[in-house]
């Protein structure tokens, strides 16, 4: 029972566009650990107006980033739902003060973060566009809308964030690494980071694939198919 009775934790890492997203979709298919994702829970809470989502509303109506108490309070209670489930986090924890918090309810096995080099960040930003509504981001070069400037889903229109504009992308990524650095620090002391670097996330995918291979079983061998 030994390996089998411990619930993997892990936590993933990295700057807007690093391929994030496309990561933890395959690792939750391969894998099968619930991609807990704080944008996406953050969106369900404020399309339930729920004390969270309204909380969360009136900071991101004024263009400030949702403070540190308001994202641990609603990461805190959907961890306490998945107590029995292998998970793995995306966008928290964010800061020292979220990743202490988390601290607090476990104990981390795995924090994966990614480097990638700043003008392909700054490429991949500005070819994505994205769906409001429903979170769902397009990539002209990997994943493309069947029709130009249309979800695939509803057939409404696709945006691009301003933040997405090259010159918002170098402060955006400033900001990041200002923001992460110490958290990065702590995973490391701790000696559970994983730094994987590169320009492709297709070739970064088979190192990851290995380091959870070793922590836990694939759900379907590469022979299943």
């Amino acid at each position: 029972m030994a390996m089998a009775s411990k619930l993997l934790r892990a936590v993933i890492l990295g700057p807007p566009g690093s391929g994030k997203g496309t990561v933890c979709q395959r690792i939750a298919q391969n894998f099968g650990l619930q991609h807990l994702s704080s944008g996406h829970f953050l969106r369900e809470n404020i399309k339930a107006n729920t004390e969270i989502g309204d909380m969360a509303k009136q900071y991101i109506g004024k263009g400030l980033l949702v403070p540190d108490h308001v994202i641990t309070r609603l990461m805190m209670s959907e961890l306490e739902n998945r107590r029995d489930q292998h998970w793995l986090l995306d966008g928290f924890p964010r800061t020292l003060v979220q990743a202490e918090a988390l601290d607090r309810i476990c104990d981390l096995d795995l924090v994966i973060t990614l480097n990638i080099p700043f003008e392909t960040l700054k490429d991949r930003l500005s070819r994505r566009w994205i769906h409001p509504p429903s979170g769902r981001v397009y990539n002209l070069d990997f994943n493309p809308p069947h029709v130009h400037g249309v979800d695939d889903i509803t057939g409404e229109p696709l945006v691009q964030q301003e933040d997405d504009k090259p010159e918002a992308v170098a402060a955006r990524l400033r900001q990041y690494k200002d923001v992460a650095k110490p958290v990065i620090e702590l995973y490391k002391s701790r000696g559970v980071l994983h730094q994987f670097s590169g320009t492709e996330t297709n070739k970064i995918w088979p190192y990851v694939y290995t380091l959870f291979s070793n922590k836990i079983a694939p759900i379907q061998s590469k022979e299943a198919y």
